[in-house]
């Protein structure tokens, strides 16, 4: 095979497409891989530079390659999208990505760590159970309106609420007795989350930067710590501006 200078990779659950051109720009690789063949194919290839579009399982493809000796470039999808030169397919994809690549100014996603992608894990199981939890509680409160029963705005006035929900004798049976199962669940989402929370503490414990973070008025321990994990590099960001618009 002739010198590869880059390598476009459009990933997908079973099949890997690669789209490769050497120094002239010439393309000199095109090449489909099943899932089970990527790693043995690029364990014998020279190393070389590869672009895979950021999305799910890319932070995993990328640490292998790497590990093989490669440099992996991860790229938004909407960076890729204006160099897609022909209808939508995994061909094109990979053509794009290898392109898009080679833009002076093009922008990439670092490469996450196993131990950050962990801690960006238990962001979205925090994120999970919240919403979980504001989804139970309003469930409770527009049935206990149905029986005449109201408590104030706040997680914290939902406690009250559900004890007299299950102790008031003028509610059916029925009704006190789904309200207790509700209550249990409530209970247990509060005690996984409080759990969740305990590690993020730990883990924010851990960290210079997030400590410093949770000086700021008005950031906490658990807020400092989320915005560590989800914003490892804010070099990134040019200004305060950009940082908010969550673009780089």
């Amino acid at each position: 095979m002739e010198q590869v200078s880059r390598i476009g990779m459009d990933t997908s659950k079973h099949v890997f497409q690669l789209h490769g051109v050497n120094a002239a720009e010439e393309p000199v690789l095109r090449k489909r891989l099943r899932r089970k063949e990527v790693a043995a194919f690029f364990e014998k290839l020279p190393p070389t530079v590869i672009a895979i579009e950021a999305c799910g399982g890319s932070h995993h493809w990328a640490r292998l390659l790497q590990s093989l000796g490669h440099t992996v470039n991860l790229i938004a999808a909407q960076l890729v999208k204006p160099y897609v030169k022909r209808g939508k397919n995994d061909a094109a994809d990979a053509e794009a990505l290898c392109e898009a690549m080679s833009r002076p100014t093009m922008r990439f996603v670092p490469v996450k760590t196993t131990e950050h992608q962990a801690a960006l894990m238990l962001v979205g199981v925090r994120d999970r159970l919240v919403r979980t939890r504001t989804q139970l509680a309003n469930t409770i409160r527009g049935y206990a309106t149905e029986f005449g029963l109201t408590a104030a705005k706040g997680l914290v006035h939902l406690g009250p609420l559900l004890e007299r929900l299950q102790t008031d004798e003028s509610l059916p049976a029925l009704a006190r007795d789904l309200f207790a199962s509700q209550a249990k669940e409530y209970g247990q989402l509060q005690a996984q989350i409080d759990e969740i929370d305990s590690k993020l503490k730990a883990w924010h414990r851990a960290n210079e930067c997030s400590q410093r973070l949770a000086k700021i008025p008005g950031v906490g321990p658990i807020g400092a710590a989320l915005l560590m994990m989800k914003t490892p590099q804010p070099e990134m960001f040019r200004s305060g501006r950009q940082f908010a618009a969550g673009s780089v």
